[in-house]
């Protein structure tokens, strides 16, 4: 393997600050499976879910950023489907 990490960012668009922070909270509680080679910072910035990945070589930023964005289109598919529905339920 090499010493030089590989970087990307990846920022996604949401339609309101809280569904990226849903995003943010729902991606984050999954560790990455290489730790030692995959190091991933989750952020919400306004309404923006901005990922850095940092890895040892491209193709785990490849898989990161797949596996990264496959999680956001589900996050994005569940919020379509429920969102409205939950910010209308009283909380207790």
């Amino acid at each position: 393997m090499s010493d030089d990490w590989h970087s990307v960012i990846l920022k996604i668009p949401f339609a309101s600050e809280k569904h990226a922070l849903i995003a943010k909270q729902t991606i984050e509680v999954d560790p990455e499976l290489q730790p030692h080679a995959v190091k991933r910072t989750i952020e919400a910035q306004d309404n923006v879910l901005v990922a850095t990945f940092s890895t040892l070589t491209i193709r785990l930023a490849r898989l990161a950023a797949n596996a990264f964005l496959e999680n956001v289109d589900l996050v994005v598919r569940t919020l379509e489907q429920f969102g409205e529905e939950a910010e209308k339920l009283p909380s207790s």
